[in-house]
């Protein structure tokens, strides 16, 4: 398994497993608009992609936005999103995509990264733990425009 920063040059192998993921989620699939967000997001360094590939296929992948902590006055990492193929669950994929995200944070000398996740996603929710991440203490709301 090797996992890599996703660029341009792989945007159309990222653009498939984003659509999929969108599509996991309940989303129709739109891959022209899935492809417009992703270039942007890459563009103009917005978000922080990791691709996970096996056998020379492109597999899984996560996503980081940066942040700030105000208090700690140091950068923050929200992980957005991660997605790991059907074909590839239990072949330890998630967990070396949160590896690398962790390791890239501690090379930006990050505060945290911080996600979210269903109650019911039990899977992650054992990954996570797996992984040393503790639910914080905090509660999250949220407000929807569209």
């Amino acid at each position: 398994m090797e996992i890599l920063q996703a660029s341009m040059n792989e945007l159309e192998e990222l653009t498939k497993l984003f659509d999929e993921y969108r599509q996991f989620y309940g989303i129709e699939s739109d891959v022209s608009s899935a492809k417009a967000f992703l270039q942007l997001r890459l563009a103009l360094k917005e978000s922080v992609i990791f691709m996970a590939q096996v056998d020379g296929k492109m597999v899984g992948f996560t996503q980081l936005y940066p942040t700030f902590s105000s208090i700690a006055l140091q950068r923050a990492y929200i992980l957005n999103d991660i997605y790991v193929t059907e074909d590839a669950r239990g072949l330890g994929v998630g967990k070396a995509l949160m590896e690398k995200v962790f390791q890239y944070c501690e090379q930006q000398y990050a505060r945290y990264v911080t996600l979210q996740t269903a109650a019911d996603n039990v899977n992650a929710r054992k990954l996570y733990e797996k992984l040393h991440m503790k639910q914080d203490e905090y509660c999250n709301y949220v407000k929807y425009f569209m």
